[in-house]
């Protein structure tokens, strides 16, 4: 299933149905995945890097590009200290290659420089050379990973409309569901998108995801509307219980696929890996 987008250089969402085509995402053959949220601090990064490590740990090559331009965390995730950064390709300082860095579990990372205000808003310029970057990285990949800032931002929504598939993160609160129902509907109005995936973090009891996005795709079915032929799919990907070793991995600044395989945190990461995984077999 495909979409539209507000740019036509830029692939629309190649669905998250399983069976379904794999996304045409332009030269290359990356699969390619924004991992947004409407809120901060939801665990949006949490959840792009241990992805990234689940989907490398079955053999995928990942790239995560650090695509919060202005306050990037991604390197604090994984208690990384980059003396290469996107900034430094962005101002020909360093070549892409001396940029990707390893990260634990096998995947690579592209990290972005945090307090940078001149990549705060939307120039052509900064429009330009992100399309260049993931142009160059997505034919040395199987998943290149979009970990994008939360909300609504041209920047935000420039970076998520880079991607053919969107995952948005929200946990159970009142204002990150609220958030989450805004930046949604914006990509559905703005971008075309008639398909997007929820992953509910922090969960409190099993099946509360289930809830969350039977509720959300009413609202949005009712204000977003339908195309003849192409309703409004918001489709549950997964959810992650409260679990405390996410709370000790985060401190450790560790990956909680690594050092906590067996928390209910991990397997469901590893779940939403192979589920992502099953949407492209025989393709």
């Amino acid at each position: 299933m495909s979409t539209t987008t507000t740019d036509p250089a830029v692939p629309g969402s190649g669905g998250f149905s399983p069976g379904s085509s794999r996304p045409v995402t332009g030269r290359g053959g990356a699969r390619t995945l924004a991992v947004t949220s409407g809120k901060g601090g939801v665990g949006k990064t949490f959840v792009t890097a241990n992805l990234a490590a689940a989907l490398a740990l079955r053999g995928q090559k990942v790239l995560v590009l650090d695509a919060d331009l202005g306050l990037a965390n991604l390197d604090v995730v994984l208690n990384l200290h980059p003396k290469l950064t996107l900034h430094d390709v962005f101002t020909e300082k360093a070549t892409l290659e001396q940029a990707i860095l390893p990260a634990p579990c096998g995947f690579s990372v592209l990290l972005a420089g945090s307090g940078m205000v001149e990549y705060s808003r939307l120039t052509p310029d900064v429009r330009d050379k992100l399309l260049h970057i993931l142009e160059l990285v997505k034919p040395r990949f199987d998943w290149v990973l979009l970990d994008t800032g939360a909300g609504i931002s041209d920047v935000v929504l420039f970076s998520i409309s880079m991607a053919a598939d969107v995952l948005v993160v929200a946990t159970p609160e009142p204002t990150s569901l609220t958030d989450a129902y805004a930046t949604i509907k914006v990509l559905a109005t703005q971008q075309g998108r008639r398909e997007v995936g929820l992953l509910v973090n922090q969960a409190n009891r099993v099946g509360e995801g289930k809830l969350i996005c039977g509720q959300l795709q009413q609202v949005l079915q009712r204000f977003v509307g339908s195309q003849p032929g192409h309703p409004f799919k918001l489709e549950l990907m997964g959810e992650v219980k409260s679990d405390q070793t996410v709370r000790q991995a985060v401190l450790k600044r560790q990956l909680v696929l690594e050092h906590y395989p067996g928390s209910d945190a991990a397997q469901a990461i590893k779940a939403l890996a192979n589920k992502l995984l099953a949407q492209g077999q025989g393709l």
